[in-house]
């Protein structure tokens, strides 16, 4: 019944607000989808893309899982302004009435109501019923703007619990400071966890537009005497107000390198209080990004989630730089404010990111950056080589300036090769093949398991890699997710996506190298098992071995199974579906693996990921339903991508959508490619790599190609007889020329152009064999 009350609001909403012509990618984008349980970084509402800044209310505050905004609480106890990998910060509250901010957040927390809620990108309005504040919130990339609207009272409060226990972990210590009558200043020290190795300082400066008639601190529960400086552990400070009615205004600039670059933010950002300009402006830079895909037909709830994914996509992932350039370089025994390159206007060449691990991105952000934001993925390129300059290792998931060795292996490989072999080069790619060929070997990035942060890594295992051509299982070292299958898997992978950087290099040497290791995972391959089989120290296989079972993950596989991960070979499917014994039986493997997960809609619960046969809540199973497109049945992976889209993917209530773990963006990213038609196996990763067909949700899809980096103009796919039931391809044109194979090249793409598909409600079997 919730779900029904939702979607029944939602469409009120839209209909009330705009017309259909008059309706931008912004007004379909919304941001409660699959909010009933959030993970900490999932929901920013007033947020620019990869906004530093990612300012939201928060209904729970502990934990990185099942915290942040979740749908169906019943109370709002504070809006922080950082919503990232291992990164939370600066949570402020609005009350009136008794001071109680020195009690914590459990005692200013008020009760809200959905009736009186709006978000969009970039705004979120929101009524504080047991204050009767009205709050409304945005942001520039580096700076939150709050809009308060307190009753007539004297005692209007601003809390900013800057020491309190917060998300991710404690607060080392807190400092906040009185700068005069409008302004204050401070930080926080995030202290460390599990994945982030070091404390991080967030610093901030906050002005108000009217002003503070009291400061005050607090400490361990305790008011403290009135002072302007407030310093130590566990401790905050409040702004009480008089309010006459009128909105009370506040800007919050952050840094991750000063308070005074904070200041700095702000000045370049926000000098001034116009907060509708400042939302107007928001909806300007995101109707710009969400824009690069424009899409006619399909249904209303197909386009908001189309467009909802795509807001995720550009969301997830984090500036971590300010706007001269300057960044917290964390990455050695003591912090180091470095200063990206500048251009001939004295500007940064690119932001400086952060982001959680890239695993599995080579399906889903790293094909539809590449398409459609070359501009972003170059920038995160430069941020990784300049990890490269400062540390001595292309990062794996970084997170306030620290490696972080989150999962296993060394996903930038497929990114860089992706990025450079579509010319998106903006970066020194002669660093970047050096530092993945530093993590190709004993000692590199890939020889540490998850979250191994000590001196001498072997939990990644990659003497053994080296030596054996596998990764057994038992090998010794801390950190986790040490699967030697998986390992196997994705070393080969990458050892092919460094191949493909190495050809385009004419580094012919590593070329044939890498080319030989990446035929690894045929090590794993157990003729009697017909699938990959896990092997012990001693070479033999593992015993008591099943393909699924009721588990988190089963012995040798990474947050899945044997079913799945028998299936990731994206580089050499011809050499699997050998391994199978042709064309046919792998088909039928595959399509078995679909019905049998088919009753669980094709997910498993998030912590039992071993137990399904196909498995869309987690990144190694993405690529699944298209493996069709490779053994002969492109008919089926058109069926089973709309099938998935549909029910796993459709839902656009609180209550589902993504299935546990968008995950930055990647979740996200994958349903843009399902809806648009467009995949690409082996990450795009090769030179002119191929785009698998499926068939779209739209009638048309318009995708601007970026002039920096691309020929073309724009690349079109159009579809005629599209609905529901017909969802089968009869036959494509490209460029007006008939095509009967189910992909283009990416030199097609880039120089722009229009694929052509007419549908029907009965597979043509003929069509797009390859």
């Amino acid at each position: 019944m919730k779900k029904e009350l939702f979607l029944g609001m939602l469409t009120l909403v839209l209909l009330n607000s705009c017309t259909p012509s008059s309706m931008e990618p912004l007004d379909y984008v919304n941001p409660f989808v699959d909010t009933h349980k959030s993970r900490w970084f999932f929901f920013s509402s007033a947020s620019r893309p990869f906004g530093m800044v990612s300012l939201s209310p928060d209904t729970w505050v502990r934990g990185s899982w099942n915290s942040g905004y979740l749908y169906d609480s019943l109370h709002v106890r504070c809006f922080s302004h950082i919503h990232a990998w291992q990164m939370a910060g600066i949570p402020v509250m609005p009350s009136t009435g008794e001071i109680k901010g020195h009690l914590g957040m459990e005692a200013t927390k008020s009760s809200f109501s959905h009736d009186k809620e709006i978000a969009i990108p970039g705004y979120h309005k929101i009524v504080l019923d047991d204050y009767n504040i009205v709050a409304e919130l945005t942001a520039t990339t580096r700076v939150g703007f709050h809009r308060y609207s307190f009753p007539e009272t004297d005692s209007a409060c601003i809390n900013f619990f800057t020491g309190a226990y917060f998300a991710h972990g404690t607060v080392d210590s807190s400092y906040v400071k009185k700068v005069d009558d409008q302004e204050i200043e401070g930080f926080s020290l995030l202290g460390r966890t599990g994945r982030r190795p070091k404390p991080t300082y967030v610093y901030f400066v906050a002005k108000t537009n009217q002003e503070i008639q009291e400061f005050r601190g607090w400490e361990n529960n305790i008011l403290l005497d009135p002072e302007t400086v407030i310093k130590g552990k566990n401790n905050g400070a409040y702004l009480r107000f008089t309010s006459d009615g009128s909105p009370l205004l506040m800007k919050v600039a952050i840094s991750y390198t000063s308070i005074e670059n904070a200041r700095k933010n702000m000045d370049a950002e926000l000098p001034g209080w116009d907060f509708e300009k400042t939302v107007e402006d928001s909806k300007d830079e995101w109707n710009s990004m969400l824009s690069r895909i424009k899409i006619s037909g399909g249904t209303e709830k197909q386009k908001i989630k189309f467009y909802t994914d795509l807001w995720h996509s550009l969301l997830g992932r984090k500036i971590m730089s300010d706007a001269d350039g300057k960044y917290c370089d964390m990455t050695g025994d003591v912090p180091v404010i470095r200063q990206i390159k500048l251009d001939a206007d004295g500007k940064p060449v690119f932001p400086h990111y952060n982001f959680d691990a890239l695993w599995g991105s080579h399906w889903t952000i790293n094909v539809l950056w590449s398409m459609v934001y070359p501009e972003i993925m170059d920038g995160f390129c430069y941020s990784m080589v300049d990890m490269y300059k400062n540390g001595g290792l292309i990062p794996r998931g970084p997170s306030g300036g620290n490696y972080t060795y989150v999962m296993i292996g060394d996903p930038a490989s497929s990114f860089f090769a992706c990025a450079y072999n579509k010319g998106i080069r903006n970066y020194d790619a002669d660093l970047a093949y050096e530092g993945l060929l530093k993590n190709a070997y004993p000692g590199g990035i890939r020889d540490r398991a998850g979250y191994e942060h000590n001196d001498n890594p072997t939990g990644g295992g990659m003497t053994f890699y080296t030596e054996r051509g596998y990764v057994p299982e038992g090998i010794e070292g801390e950190g986790l997710h040490k699967d030697g299958a998986s390992m196997t898997l994705e070393y080969a992978y990458q050892d092919w996506c460094i191949a493909q950087m190495a050809r385009s290099m004419d580094e012919k040497e590593d070329y044939e190298s890498f080319m030989a290791r990446s035929e690894n995972y045929s090590n794993l391959w157990n003729p009697e098992s017909g699938l990959i089989h896990p092997r012990n120290m001693d070479g033999t296989w593992i015993e008591n071995f099943n393909p699924i079972a009721e588990e988190f993950n089963t012995l040798g596989f990474c947050e899945s199974n044997s079913a799945i991960y028998t299936n990731f070979v994206p580089h050499n499917l011809n050499g699997l579906i050998d391994l199978f014994g042709g064309q046919e039986n792998y088909a039928s493997f595959l399509n078995k693996s679909f019905e049998k997960a088919f009753p669980n809609n094709f997910i498993a619960p998030h912590g039992a990921h071993a137990r399904s046969w196909v498995d869309y809540e987690n990144q190694p199973s993405c690529h699944m339903a298209h493996l069709f497109n490779f053994c002969g049945s492109p008919w089926l992976a058109q069926k089973w991508v709309r099938t998935i889209k549909e029910s796993t993917f459709g839902d656009t209530s609180p209550y589902g959508g993504y299935n546990g773990d968008e995950d930055q963006g990647q979740l996200g990213a994958l349903g843009v490619l399902m809806a648009i038609g467009l995949f690409q196996m082996d990450g795009g990763a090769s030179i002119n790599s191929a785009y698998e067909i499926t068939s779209p949700i739209f009638d048309e899809i318009e995708i601007s190609l970026h002039p920096d980096y691309y020929s073309g103009n724009k690349f079109v796919i159009s579809t005629k007889n599209n609905s529901s039931e017909n969802i089968f391809i009869q036959s494509a044109k490209l460029n007006k020329q008939n095509w009967e194979r189910c992909f283009f090249n990416h030199n097609e793409f880039a120089k722009g152009g229009e694929l052509e598909l007419i549908l029907g409600d009965k597979p043509n079997e003929n069509w797009g064999k390859r």
